[in-house]
């Protein structure tokens, strides 16, 4: 009870020669009489997410995911009725910023026959990893969708194997997380070994880097690609937070450090200081292990970025692929300050990175893989229009494999046993059942992607450019995603080789290429 209404319920009589100070003491009073009332406002606090998600709010006022999002990836995944009725409920006359997809009346690209959710659709990267650089094991990815980063650790040992079972079902990429590569892992799933700056996996006794045991890892499971993580959207410039409750033994044994104690990595490297140091060390694990290797990171200050693109320009040395993570992704525990204000948001940090390896003339030699609330199939298209080759999805498979955002990652007490350690909670995962969904999900979302793609009259999503979305003020201007992001014009597309590529990829007459050649 606030004391303003304290006061109200109060006789005017009563309150004569009462002082605030009395006011807050017979509040108090009341409290300490009536236990109950203050511990139901506790109670009350404690359930508010459930409430709101399940009563109070509409379908699209949820946060970080809406009601009508998340219901889509859970129908997707069950392959149940992911259709919507009566039109959209999204605010489209009073939203600023809304995407809008220019589909085309005529094409020369002919539609593939109607598919029924979870159906099998080829839909490769339009540029060969590594291919550019030449890299002893470059490959061409088989899917533009992959599971995004994330530990074992922060998510259950089932959580991990549902992941990366239901990667080898759909035929995608799952990338490990700076946590390592724990035998959730090792289930069929090809992988992209993320190294933090912990180096865990690859670690010696005293935590510096080991390229012996980098490459022993790497001869140990299907690893087709290093990632460099240098930050990520949900606390870029702080390292890694791995809460005590969740360092289990087996945990500390894949990391090597000591269970039960918060495992917190530093904000930065140590085999590296500048850009120029950087590269030597991309270009020494290209050449020991021959896989491609790129780096990911949240969008902050620019001078990282210019001063990249000019050590790559020179064209002796660079990364081969680089993942941009929009300030709103994440699925980590974080401050608050940085989840909400630190890093830009996916579309605005992505142009001005994509911006810089353009005017340079090198866009085409990397590829460009987006995170951050890519998993909607209108996120991803904006994604792939600005230029991403491929998109990463992290808390949309983990929707996929029971997530009800509970908002519960940080305390090690997830409901659904998704992000815990806790073995009473995690038991009930089971990934006999959940990689399966996850499987369904990725190939519908795939699927949707073909078809916006097919509407706007071309053959693959990475053909969709920024001529072909305009973003809505309201419903009186309408102004070309190009004019919004500043793209000059080329910008955000394939090369006209890598577009001829993937169109024959699409019709079907050439085979994905094998590991080693382009």
């Amino acid at each position: 009870m606030r004391t303003s209404r304290l006061v109200k319920s109060l006789p005017a009589a009563a309150l004569a020669g009462v002082t605030a100070y009395d006011l807050l003491q017979r509040k108090h009073a009341i409290l300490r009489n009536f236990p109950i009332l203050g511990h139901g406002r506790y109670l009350l606090e404690t359930i508010g997410p459930e409430l709101r998600q399940y009563i109070v709010t509409d379908n699209n006022s949820e946060r970080p995911f809406s009601r009508d999002q998340r219901r889509w990836i859970y129908a997707s995944a069950k392959l149940e009725n992911n259709y919507f009725g009566f039109g959209t409920d999204n605010d489209v006359e009073q939203s600023a910023g809304y995407p809008v997809i220019k589909h085309r009346t005529f094409s020369d690209v002919a539609p593939l026959p109607t598919l029924p959710p979870g159906e099998e659709v080829a839909l490769p990267s339009a540029k060969v990893l590594g291919g550019p650089r030449d890299r002893a094991l470059k490959f061409r990815p088989g899917s533009v969708v992959n599971v995004s980063a994330m530990s074992f650790g922060s998510l259950s040992a089932p959580a991990i194997e549902s992941l990366n079972r239901g990667a080898a079902l759909a035929g995608c990429l799952h990338n490990t997380g700076e946590g390592g590569l724990s035998p959730a892992h090792r289930q069929g799933g090809e992988l992209v070994l993320q190294i933090g700056t912990s180096y865990f996996g690859c670690r010696d006794e005293q935590g510096r880097f080991d390229l012996k045991r980098l490459k022993d890892l790497v001869a140990s499971a299907p690893v087709r690609a290093l990632e460099i993580k240098l930050s990520q959207g949900a606390k870029p410039g702080l390292g890694g937070l791995l809460p005590g409750s969740k360092v289990t033994p087996q945990i500390a044994q894949i990391r090597g450090i000591p269970p039960g104690v918060d495992c917190v990595s530093p904000s930065r490297h140590a085999e590296f200081h500048d850009v120029d140091s950087m590269l030597d060390w991309v270009e020494l694990l290209a050449a020991e292990t021959g896989l491609p290797v790129g780096i990911k990171s949240a969008v902050g200050d620019l001078s990282f970025w210019t001063e990249l693109v000019a050590a790559m320009a020179a064209g002796d040395r660079g990364v081969d692929f680089v993942t941009v993570d929009g300030g709103e992704g994440g699925t980590g525990a974080a401050p608050l300050v940085f989840s909400d204000s630190v890093a830009l948001p996916f579309r605005v940090g992505f142009a001005r990175v994509y911006a810089q390896f353009a005017r340079a003339g090198i866009a085409q030699d990397v590829t460009f893989i987006g995170s951050g609330k890519l998993g909607l199939p209108d996120n991803a298209i904006v994604a792939m229009g600005l230029g991403c080759d491929l998109v990463n999805v992290a808390r949309e498979a983990m929707f996929a494999i029971g997530c009800i955002q509970a908002q519960k990652c940080h305390t090690g007490r997830c409901p659904t046993g998704v992000a815990t350690q806790d073995p009473w909670l995690s038991h009930g995962l089971d990934p006999d059942l959940k990689s399966v969904r996850l499987n369904h999900y990725i190939r519908t979302l795939r699927r949707d992607l073909l078809r916006v793609a097919q509407s706007c009259g071309v053959a693959h999503p990475a053909l969709i450019d920024v001529d072909d979305i305009e973003v809505m003020y309201g419903t009186n201007a309408a102004t070309p995603l190009r004019e919004v992001c500043g793209y000059q014009p080329g910008w955000g597309a394939v090369s006209a080789e890598q577009r001829e590529a993937v169109v024959r990829l699409m019709a079907g007459r050439t085979p994905p290429a094998q590991p080693g050649v382009a």
